[in-house]
């Protein structure tokens, strides 16, 4: 039988409830955050380079609709009036210190779970508003941003699967339940959503007549 995991209030920390859980969820995310500090780090350099040099040609400029360096140079690039990357660097980072932390037998409060939920959710809705940028508007992909993408989809599926998981998420037990079990389906179905639709939108210059 399943055990049921402990519901958490404001009082307790995580130290109670399934550690495989929270082993879980820390293997996965240090292995995200690390693939999303490699992708944004790559993101940085190039993007110097272009400001040292205009013409920089970046190492993923392979098409005319696969170029790193067209989608850099769009507004959509520096959505708060700096490159878009820099906050990657930095949200990953934080985000590999708190996996290193629960892998390392830390516990953290409701509230915790709560601030990281959100900051993992904004991310996710940011890269869905960069996805939908670069494929409707821009009309050019980054290799290294879809690394982003793929990487973020994770931490918000898993994220969420854990804190409905723990009870930090209020929700019907079944759906406590089941959010372990299913989370690599939900993750596995957003990125068909994601990239399917890149697929059919740039399908004409993928698969030439």
């Amino acid at each position: 039988m399943t055990p049921t995991p402990t519901v958490l209030d404001d009082s307790t920390d995580l130290g109670h409830d399934d550690a495989r859980t929270h082993r879980r969820w820390g293997l996965v995310a240090l292995v995200s955050a690390v693939l999303g500090f490699a992708g944004a780090a790559v993101l940085v350099y190039e993007r110097v380079q272009l400001f040292l040099d205009t013409g920089h040609k970046t190492s993923c400029d392979f098409a005319t609709w696969l170029s790193c360096g067209t989608v850099m140079r769009t507004p959509e690039a520096e959505a708060f009036g700096f490159p878009n990357p820099f906050i990657g660097i930095v949200a990953y980072a934080v985000m590999a210190a708190v996996a290193l932390a629960v892998l390392a037998g830390a516990r953290f409060a409701r509230w915790y779970w709560w601030v990281l939920q959100a900051g993992v959710s904004l991310g996710w809705f940011f890269v869905l508003w960069l996805w939908w940028q670069t494929t409707f508007d821009i009309n050019a992909l980054c290799l290294y941003c879809m690394l982003v993408w793929i990487v973020q989809t994770v931490l918000f599926a898993h994220t969420t699967a854990h804190n409905l998981h723990t009870g930090v998420i209020p929700a019907p037990e079944a759906l406590r339940r089941g959010a372990q079990p299913w989370v690599w389906f939900v993750t596995a179905a957003l990125l068909v959503v994601i990239f399917g639709t890149v697929l059919i939108r740039f399908a004409g210059v993928i698969f030439p007549a």
